[in-house]
């Protein structure tokens, strides 16, 4: 708003006589004018102490901004400053030019696409645009059989059949709702004219992410009334845009959560006063050597199916929540693994979690299980050792099966020789190391009961490359996926759907080391299937806490 203009000349000394006079000669103004407003307002302050019969000192007022006959005022009251209507129009206009924004215009970069093939319609009501370049680089990517040619392919079948709807000019957009998507209302823009160059002569054009980025600074031109962003996974393609003035942003829709700390452990510690807000109308009984408590309070709606539960007060408990019903569970006892008598394969639990992670993996009942943890918290070693004691001792599976995601954790090592086994051989030296332990815990077995017990072993643990499991069944078989934080939610899904009956899937990692290029703590697919499991009753999770392989490997954990 421009400063008032000074007043012409001096203001001068005038009674009530002379106001009166002045106002009962002055051209009557309209009341849409504002200025006539705020003299009216003067003059009646000064008429009110008439009774006094004192000279009253009137300063000139300054000639305030006429306000468009749109955006007129009331006239003032006296709980109502004069000023006050002609802010009143401009806020109206304000908010109605916000909730009549259009939509959002995003751009996308050709990671995405390649990490997401659905992230078309992950974008609500917004449009979606695609450079050419993309398309480019979509096509040099289609050919191969890993998991980005995999999603190539499927983005670009999915664009073939939205451009099969259209009947009209493409230029005016696809609807992305076209292929029965009910979350996506926007429209897919495709660049149909070439665009010239708004880029800084220092970046060159020949670079396919500078390409983008002039797409988008030639969109913003276009469409100056919309919010152009780009949508990229690459970190560096989105600092070069905010240097440039551009608006960028990361793909999220993959994320699971937002901050890992809030991710499902598994494990809750109860109140220090439990039991007396719980304690009134508790039920307990015993069955199959194990105690269970039927118990009602506050704290019955946060828990969940198979969620441990513990406190260490006078009355210490340890207990899974068997059964949720309404404000009442069902927590039931666990079998103390941390005793000798009930070794697994000569195993014992170290610790709290560790006997949790036991109870989950010889539960029948269970058919999934997660355990994360940071090295050498032992996740490799008992999913091993229950696997072998339900093989080969009470033959509740026929065959233990391993796989692991082959990412790398330097430089790929190059083609391997020989059979499908003898390929995924080095990666599976956890599998080697864990059998050797778990070989020597028989101390009075001999060297030969020790080499009849290794063959024993190796001929019910089979390693399998997860490149070949697409359309297999797994029936009766202990499947261990080590290594699980570096798969996709996309893979683990088509791991997790080749068990068949019987079957008992057990997923490891350490979300803390994920070498998958693009996968991040919250959008990896083993922080997928933890968030997604948590509660079915034929599912279990636990975060392993404290390391137990060496006090070396412990303080190396934490202090680098």
């Amino acid at each position: 708003m421009p400063l008032p203009k000074p007043p012409t000349r001096p203001a001068t000394l005038i009674d009530l006589s002379t106001a009166t006079r002045a106002r009962a000669t002055r051209p009557r103004v309209k009341k849409t004018e504002a200025m006539a407003q705020p003299a009216e307002a003067v003059l009646a302050e000064a008429a009110a102490p008439s009774a006094h019969a004192e000279p009253v000192v009137a300063r000139a007022a300054p000639a305030a901004p006429t306000v468009p006959p749109a955006a007129s005022a009331r006239p003032p009251t006296s709980a109502q400053p004069a000023a006050m209507p002609a802010l009143a129009p401009a806020a109206r206009n304000r908010r109605k030019r916000q909730s009549a924004e259009s939509p959002r215009l995003f751009v996308l970069d050709t990671n995405v696409l390649m990490h997401d093939p659905s992230s078309l319609f992950r974008f609500a009501e917004h449009d979606v645009f695609l450079p050419m370049m993309v398309l480019e680089e979509l096509d040099h990517h289609k050919k191969g059989m890993s998991e980005v040619s995999r999603n190539v392919r499927q983005v670009s079948r999915a664009l073939d059949e939205m451009i099969a709807t259209v009947d009209g000019d493409i230029d005016d957009g696809i609807p992305l709702a076209a292929l029965g998507s009910k979350e996506a209302t926007g429209r897919l823009y495709f660049q149909t004219q070439a665009v010239a160059s708004m880029l800084p002569a220092s970046l060159p054009m020949g670079k396919a992410d500078n390409q983008i980025l002039g797409v988008v600074r030639a969109m913003q031109d276009q469409h100056p009334e919309r919010k152009v962003v780009l949508v990229s996974k690459d970190i560096n393609m989105r600092i070069k845009a905010r240097t440039m003035g551009l608006p960028a942003e990361d793909y999220f829709n993959d994320q699971v959560i937002e901050d890992t700390d809030l991710l499902y452990a598994g494990t809750l510690q109860l109140p220090a006063d439990f039991w007396e807000r719980h304690g009134k109308g508790v039920e307990s009984w015993q069955q199959g050597g194990q105690t269970f408590y039927r118990i009602t309070g506050p704290l019955v709606s946060s828990l969940l199916l198979n969620q441990f539960v513990w406190s260490d007060g006078e009355l210490p408990l340890t207990a899974k929540v068997r059964e949720i019903a309404g404000r009442t569970a069902v927590l039931q006892t666990l079998r103390d693994y941390g005793h000798l008598k009930n070794a697994v394969w000569g195993v014992t639990a170290r610790n709290r979690e560790q006997n949790f992670a036991l109870n989950l993996l010889m539960d029948p009942e269970i058919d999934f299980v997660t355990l994360l943890g940071q090295a050498g918290t032992g996740k490799t070693l008992l999913a091993l050792a229950a696997g072998l004691v339900q093989v080969l001792e009470t033959r509740r599976y026929t065959d233990i099966i391993m796989t692991r995601a082959t990412v790398p954790v330097g430089e790929d090592i190059g083609y391997l020789p020989g059979t499908e086994e003898e390929k995924m051989q080095p990666w599976m030296g956890a599998l080697e190391d864990n059998l050797e332990v778990l070989n020597q815990t028989d101390a009075g077995a001999g060297e030969w009961g020790r080499s009849t017990t290794n063959d024993l072993i190796r001929s019910r643990v089979k390693v399998k490359a997860m490149s070949f499991m697409r359309g297999r069944t797994f029936i009766n078989k202990f499947l261990i996926v080590d290594e699980a934080q570096n798969l996709t939610p996309k893979q683990m899904k088509t791991l997790v759907t080749r068990a068949g009956p019987g079957t008992k899937v057990v997923c490891l990692g350490n979300i803390a080391q994920i070498d998958t290029p693009y996968l991040t703590e919250g959008s990896s697919g083993l922080t997928y299937v933890v968030d997604r499991f948590k509660g079915w009753a034929h599912a279990g999770h636990v975060t392993l806490q404290r390391g137990e392989r060496s006090r070396l490997a412990d303080f190396a954990a934490d202090a680098l």
